[in-house]
């Protein structure tokens, strides 16, 4: 039995011995010295710039753009910036290269004393917040937590004007490692931590937090009306818990609108 024969077959498309030789000939000098000198630098380079190390007579601007329409269905593209000329990854193909990272964000100290507030005192109101830190609280505070997702709205105060409760979220027990809001440390902790000074006043206590996300008695649902303030649940789900039909909406808080402090810091209150 005789060995089989291996056949070369070659593509249609397969250039010729020395066709591409030929090519490469008969492409332009000036565009190899331009592929060089815009690979080879860290910035984008002027037409001027790059004038000045080609062949006299050589018309600049028309070997760029030929070089660009050359580049145009590759990986890299070439491309005008500011009226410079650089190299970039072609922008289809940029996911390849993206990279997600965290950024990290420092809390202001209102902020803190707020999430503090609120972890320990759920559900607690605005006013509430401000009541306890003896200072008004920025909206920017408030926006800072929701936006972190550690809290959340409740519900409403059955109170005049309604205003929003708010308590904490999953999210804050996973990154501060916490099974539950009763592993936050108790008075004694914090003593022993030093984070309370031990001239404490009588009768001091720091309350038995829960976030059981069961309404109060003096809580109300949030309604469908609240979705264009972004906080309440799909109207859907507001039917099945409650089976109230919704109300007229009303501002984040409840309360009548103020002048507040953009910033994150807080500001003493007006004894007057």
């Amino acid at each position: 039995m005789g060995l089989a024969k291996m056949q070369i077959v070659p593509f249609d498309d397969a250039p010729e011995e020395g066709e591409s030789e030929v090519d490469m000939r008969a492409r332009p000098e000036e565009l190899r010295l331009l592929e060089a000198m815009l690979f080879a630098s860290a910035e984008p380079l002027a037409e001027k710039e790059l004038a000045e190390r080609l062949p006299q007579g050589v018309d600049v601007h028309a070997a760029l753009v030929r070089l660009q329409l050359e580049y145009a269905p590759r990986g890299v593209n070439l491309v005008s910036v500011g009226g410079k000329w650089t190299y970039r990854t072609a922008s289809d193909l940029a996911w390849l290269l993206s990279k997600e990272s965290v950024e990290s964000r420092k809390l202001s100290r209102a902020a803190i004393e707020t999430l503090a507030i609120i972890a320990y005192h759920q559900p607690v109101t605005r006013t509430e917040i401000e009541e306890i830190r003896g200072v008004s609280t920025s909206k920017g505070s408030l926006d800072v937590l929701l936006q972190t997702g550690w809290v959340r709205p409740r519900g409403r105060r059955k109170a005049p004007g309604r205003p929003v409760t708010y308590g904490t979220t999953d999210a804050f027990l996973s990154h501060f490692g916490l099974d539950g809001v009763g592993d936050l440390p108790g008075l004694d902790e914090l003593k022993g931590s030093g984070l309370l000074d031990g001239r404490l006043p009588a009768g001091f206590s720091v309350p038995l937090p829960s976030d059981d996300p069961t309404l109060r008695e003096d809580e109300d649902p949030l309604e469908p009306g609240d979705l264009d303030l972004g906080l309440a649940p799909p109207a859907e789900r507001i039917a099945e818990d409650s089976g109230e039909e919704s109300s007229q909406p009303k501002n984040a808080d409840g309360e009548s609108p103020a002048v507040e402090d953009a910033d994150d810091e807080s500001e003493p209150r007006n004894p007057g």
